[in-house]
């Protein structure tokens, strides 16, 4: 079944592991797979009931140390839409570019990726980035950009 960015899961997580160190664990392999195949940013809640329904072994606990690790990996992004809850999603892969952003409905919470305007985004911020790097010196990493407004379906129904 084809996953959140289109293509069959071909594990490719399978040689981060290895790299890394890390066994691919039942609970890991799992919770890859969900995230994997779900379209929608998935807190750590929706994980679990998902991986439960699979696994019903699996506890909260592991749920999170297990998301840390995959955060640390460099497998997986979290994210804080603001709502309280951080929302996690699967990266591209090692060979594609995972770098989007994202349009935060505040009327249903609605959460879309986009990938259209980043490469015009990343010029503008080239510079800023550069500047405060130096002023601070701080070595910047990575950034994240999210605009909050109203999806087409709760602007017409505003109206």
């Amino acid at each position: 079944m084809p996953g959140r960015w289109g293509r069959e899961p071909a594990k490719w997580w399978h040689g981060e592991f290895r790299e890394c160190g890390y066994r691919i664990t039942i609970p890991r392999q799992i919770i890859l797979q969900v995230l994997d195949e779900s379209k929608e940013h998935l807190s750590a809640e929706d994980i679990y009931l998902k991986v439960h329904n699979i696994y019903p072994a699996i506890g909260l606990t592991t749920v999170y140390r297990t998301l840390d690790l995959l955060i640390n990996m460099g497998l997986i992004f979290k994210f804080d839409f603001g709502d309280g809850r951080a929302r996690y999603e699967l990266s591209r892969g090692p060979k594609e570019p995972s770098h989007h952003h994202h349009l935060i409905c505040t009327n249903c919470g609605r959460i879309i990726d986009y990938t259209d305007f980043v490469d015009e985004e990343l010029e503008l911020l080239k510079k800023t980035e550069k500047k405060l790097s130096k002023k601070y010196s701080f070595e910047i990493k990575n950034h994240t950009i999210q605009f909050y407004g109203l999806c087409e379906k709760c602007s017409t129904s505003k109206e």
